[in-house]
């Protein structure tokens, strides 16, 4: 992303946040590599982890300094409790699949990942809660209509036994109408203390002189952030990829966008990179004395997130 210093642009949004809330339970089945837990279960917000439970510890850690005071609380021991009890029944879970799918050996996985996705603009939400085994799709609640789908034919029984649970589903109406929202608001309110606004790291990578030039911004807190380039003061969106926005492990958030051009193109214009944040402008201009190596850029990698209170004691038997 570039912009030309001699340009100034004024860039008026508002924008919505979208926050992603998720509990994902692995159950693992026979001989794994050493330091693999046999279960474990990973919480996570607008994907970053903020707790974490596996069978060795057998303990719930915070993930986050943040969430240190929470973990004083009896909702801590409860949840603690619940992925106790979780482990087992996942313990036997993968023995029935492993014999409805008729196996006989080898390593078996069983998963669950749920949770929900809220608007604090509008208010919406959506949730979701699917089942996996070996990688593949098992079974998977339909929020909206409140019913069990799954495309195999060794899930049938499964999806018979818990549509006709109307109690159990009745629970699951008010964790997604109500109480993962809520938690999900909780949690935003603790990271959002302890993660102050904070302006951008602006800085221009490139591996070699023949390389993609990368306009990197980090460190920035809210999420909400534009990156573009200009040629020449004039808006520039070819041979331009704009990446992902990633969370960083300190509640900040990182953006980039990567420049393709030949370097006689740098050397007959001028690029500039322009990061608005927050009402802040922040630009940098393409030249030799500004780029920066990143041939040993830290890559953040991103943890599946998953929801802390609701747990559903689902057994196939």
């Amino acid at each position: 992303m570039k912009f030309i210093i001699f340009f100034i642009y004024l860039y008026v949004f508002v924008c919505s946040e979208s926050h992603t809330f998720t509990t994902l339970y692995t159950g693992i089945n026979g001989h794994t590599i050493a330091g693999i837990p046999e279960f474990s279960a990973v919480t996570t917000l607008d994907g970053r982890q903020i707790d974490y439970y596996d069978s060795e510890i057998k303990e719930l850690i915070p993930r986050q300094d943040w969430m240190k005071e929470f973990a004083s609380t009896d909702t801590w021991k409860q949840d603690t409790e619940i992925r106790q009890q979780v482990q087992q029944i996942y313990k036997n879970n993968i023995h029935v699949l492993i014999e409805r799918f008729n196996q006989s050996h080898g390593v078996h996985t069983y998963q669950r990942m749920y949770g929900c996705d809220w608007d604090d603009q509008t208010g919406a939400s959506e949730g979701f809660n699917q089942y996996g085994y070996d990688g593949e799709d098992y079974v998977a609640l339909d929020v909206k209509l409140l019913r069990y789908i799954t495309p195999v034919q060794q899930g049938i029984i499964t999806v018979l036994k818990w549509n006709n649970d109307r109690a159990q589903l009745e629970l699951l109406r008010q964790y997604y109408q109500h109480e993962c929202v809520h938690w999900s608001k909780h949690f935003l309110t603790l990271r959002n203390v302890d993660v102050e606004r904070r302006a951008p790291e602006v800085s221009l990578l490139q591996k070699d002189p023949s390389s993609p030039v990368e306009c990197h911004a980090t460190g920035f807190y809210p999420s909400a952030v534009t990156i573009i380039w200009l040629r020449n003061g004039q808006d520039h969106d070819e041979d331009v990829d704009l990446g992902e926005l990633l969370p960083n492990v300190d509640g900040t958030f990182q953006k980039s966008s990567t420049l393709n051009i030949r370097p006689e193109e740098s050397k007959k214009n001028q690029y500039v990179c322009v990061v608005e944040h927050e009402g802040n402008t922040i630009q940098k201009i393409l030249t030799e004395d500004e780029i920066k190596s990143n041939t040993s850029k830290l890559l953040i990698v991103m943890c599946i997130w998953e929801c802390n209170q609701f747990c559903s004691y689902a057994i196939l038997t």
